[in-house]
């Protein structure tokens, strides 16, 4: 069969070369557009990103397109409509992420608990003096997980290893979930109160955006930190700064910032065509909480491990294949 890749990089066409050897494949760094379209007409199975624009007008240059395989969560790139239409399947990459933004999670957090990149810096330009590095331990601490979903629950079971007390807030609580992992669910009210840290774990829409705000943000257990790597618009920046300098919160681990909220997946960080239209540095640097030594920010990259990357590419493969067996995965 006749398979085009879009918005793909080098490193990805050798991945999917080895891994889909007896396909038919055509490999573009571009999105699929029109300029392009009449180089693949003949194909039958497409792998996009969510720069490419999959419309009516895009679909009637390909006749005998008989699948969509996106390579990302979210599938608002490709008109769904017109695709039952003319029976396309659209496959996407539902989880790939949820161990490694964990992971990353426990990075930021280690970091303040610790002092880890004041240390660093204090070996650079002072040498080994420890004077002002006393951390503490994460050991008996309370960690408010925000948000139980697959990441969340990742984020739990770390929590684990460190024997902390884990607490859990989620709109659907899952007993046997709870019991599983060992953790309790309890109001978000509550959350915020018995928490030494909070972490969100949460996808941003209506209903999350400045879930945290300038009326809950003094429920907070005072010195307790907060950190996020969900997305920036859950947290109010005016309340975050406000609770910073009101002793409410004594340090956050952020990898996302407000200003971020265009961002729909977080691989569209890596493509170039992100990168032409949008300045990161200044992004980040419009921000207070740059300038503050408590507060630890990292460029929204907690998804970006190298097994992550390969996750998406591996259930891109898998999709594929399970269509041409007919055993159809990960399809909306």
């Amino acid at each position: 069969m006749k398979v085009a890749f879009f918005e793909i990089e080098n490193w990805e066409r050798d991945y999917v070369g080895r891994l889909l050897g007896d396909f038919n494949i055509s490999f573009f760094e571009d999105p699929l557009s029109r300029r392009n379209i009449s180089l693949v007409k003949d194909c039958q199975i497409l792998s996009v990103f969510i720069d490419s624009q999959i419309t009516k007008e895009i679909l009637d240059s390909l006749p005998h397109l008989q699948m969509i395989t996106t390579r990302s969560t979210g599938f608002d790139h490709i008109d769904l409509k017109e695709c039952k239409k003319r029976n396309i399947i659209v496959c996407t990459v539902p989880h790939y992420g949820e161990n490694t933004v964990a992971e990353h999670t426990f990075a930021l957090m280690l970091d303040l608990s610790r002092k880890v990149y004041d240390s660093i810096e204090r070996v650079k330009h002072e040498g080994f003096s420890i004077k002002g590095l006393t951390g503490f331990d994460l050991k008996g601490k309370t960690l408010g997980v925000v948000g139980m979903g697959h990441i969340g629950q990742h984020v739990a079971r770390i929590a684990q290893g460190f024997e902390m007390q884990v607490l859990g807030y989620d709109k659907k609580r899952d007993k046997d979930l709870a019991k599983k992992i060992g953790f309790t669910y309890v109001t978000l009210d509550n959350l915020l109160k018995q928490s030494d840290i909070i972490t969100l774990h949460l996808p941003y829409n209506e209903k999350t955006h400045h879930l945290l705000n300038s009326k809950n943000m003094s429920m907070i257990k005072k010195g307790a930190y907060l950190i996020n790597t969900a997305r920036g618009g859950i947290i109010e920046t005016d309340a975050l700064i406000n609770a910073l300098a009101d002793g409410i919160l004594a340090g956050a681990g952020l990898d996302v910032l407000e200003e971020e909220n265009a961002i729909k997946e977080e691989k569209q960080l890596l493509s170039g065509e992100f990168a032409k239209t949008h300045n990161m540095k200044t992004l980040l640097e419009n921000h207070m909480l740059m300038e503050k030594n408590n507060v630890v920010i990292t460029p929204h990259n907690a998804f970006n491990s190298k097994e992550a990357l390969e996750r998406i590419l591996n259930t891109t493969i898998a999709n594929i294949n399970a269509f041409v067996t007919k055993k159809y995965i990960n399809y909306v």
